[in-house]
C-alpha cells in the first residue's frame, strides 16, 4: 500500500501537472492497474514458475501461497491502465512517460517486504552486509551458512538510482513518449540482469541461466532498442528556468 501510494504522489503528480490527466483519472487508473498487475503477476508466476503452484484445481490462483511475478505485474498494470486512459480520451503514452519513475520507486520500496520475509536472497557471503537467514529459511544445500546477499536490498537501492535517473532525464532532455517508458524498462532489466546472478531461490534454468535473467536480456534488448528508435531527430538538452 505505501509503494502504490509512492507511485501515486510520484508518478500521478507528474501526469497531472503535465496537464494530461485529472487526479480522478489517475484514481481510476491506479484501481485498475493495481487490479489488473495482480492478476498479471499471478499468471506469470504461474507460466514461469508451474512447479510451485498448488496442485488442488485452485492453484493458479493462491497468491496467499506465494508466487507473482513483477514482470507480469507491470506488464498488466501498465495495460489495464491504459484500457481506461484511453477510454478517457488522455494521451496512452505521455501518461506511461509521466508514471514510470513512480513505477519503479513503488518497486523499490515493495522489495522491503522481501527483508520482512526473508526471502528472494542471494548467495552465501562473509562481507559486513550479509544478511543473517533463520535456518528453517535457508534453501537445501545451504543450511550450513548463516548470512547471505541480500539481493533484494541490491535491487532496491538500484531501483532507486533508475528512478533518480529518469526524472533527471525527464527534466533535462526532449523525450519522445514513450522512450523515458522504455528506458525505465531497460535500465530496471539491466540491473535485474545481475541480481539474477546471484540470487539461489528455485528457478526454472535454460542453458545455465535462470528464467529471469534470459527474460532480463530479451526485454532489455527490446527497449533499449524501442527507446533510441523513438528519440531519433528528438535528441537535444530541454531549457530550465
Amino acid at each position: 500500500m505505501v509503494a502504490i501510494a509512492a507511485a501515486v504522489v510520484l508518478g500521478g503528480g507528474r501526469w497531472v501537472r503535465a496537464g494530461g490527466a485529472s487526479w480522478e483519472l489517475v484514481f481510476r487508473v491506479t484501481v485498475w492497474g493495481v487490479l489488473w498487475g495482480v492478476v498479471g503477476a499471478r499468471l506469470y508466476h504461474d507460466l514461469t514458475s508451474w512447479s510451485e503452484v498448488p496442485a488442488a484445481w485452485w492453484g493458479f490462483a493462491a497468491v496467499w501461497k506465494g508466487g507473482l511475478g513483477i514482470w507480469g505485474g507491470i506488464a498488466g498494470g501498465v495495460i489495464g491502465g491504459a484500457v481506461v486512459a484511453r477510454r478517457a480520451g488522455a494521451d496512452v503514452y505521455a501518461g506511461m512517460d509521466a508514471v514510470a519513475p513512480g513505477l519503479v520507486l513503488a518497486q523499490a520500496i515493495g522489495r522491503v517486504g522481501n527483508w520482512f520475509n526473508q526471502e528472494l536472497f542471494g548467495k552465501p557471503t562473509s562481507l559486513p552486509w550479509g544478511l543473517e537467514i533463520a535456518p528453517d529459511r535457508r534453501p537445501a544445500g545451504y543450511e550450513g551458512y548463516a548470512t547471505f546477499q541480500p539481493t533484494f536490498l541490491y535491487e532496491l537501492l538500484w531501483n532507486l538510482a533508475v528512478c533518480a535517473t529518469l526524472l533527471l532525464v525527464g527534466r533535462r532532455f526532449r523525450v519522445r513518449p514513450p522512450a523515458l517508458f522504455c528506458l525505465y524498462v531497460a535500465l530496471y532489466t539491466f540491473g535485474r540482469f545481475f541480481m539474477e546472478l546471484l540470487r539461489i531461490d528455485p528457478a526454472h534454468h535454460i542453458a545455465g541461466l535462470r528464467l529471469n535473467a534470459w527474460v532480463s536480456i530479451v526485454v532489455f534488448t527490446a527497449a533499449a532498442a524501442l527507446c533510441v528508435r523513438l528519440q531519433r531527430g528528438a535528441s537535444g538538452i530541454r531549457r530550465t528556468g
